[in-house]
């Protein structure tokens, strides 16, 4: 039987709280494993994580303190924004 699992490879904790988060994608034939690719993203402090896997979740429950959230806030502020498309055509 031919099974597409999902898992979390990775999660690395940056300094300012940012989460990267590598998922696995593994393709199984009666459980040996045929392939494997990888997806990465970001995530930022306080981004809903619902959606994420449960360590996924736990991980930012214990990195992003209201001190973390705060501090992101102001550092992304200071980013510098980039304009979406729209706003580039004008």
């Amino acid at each position: 039987m031919i099974e597409k699992v999902i898992v979390t490879g990775l999660i690395s904790i940056l300094e300012n709280g940012v989460l990267q988060i590598r998922e696995d994608t593994v393709i199984l034939e009666d459980g040996i494993e045929l392939s494997r690719t990888y997806h990465r993203k970001i995530l930022t402090p306080g981004s809903d994580v619902s959606d994420e896997s449960e360590r996924v979740q736990q991980v930012a429950a214990i990195v992003w303190t209201p001190e973390v959230i705060a501090a992101w806030e102001i550092e992304k502020a200071k980013l510098p924004t980039i304009p979406n498309s729209t706003e580039m055509k004008k």
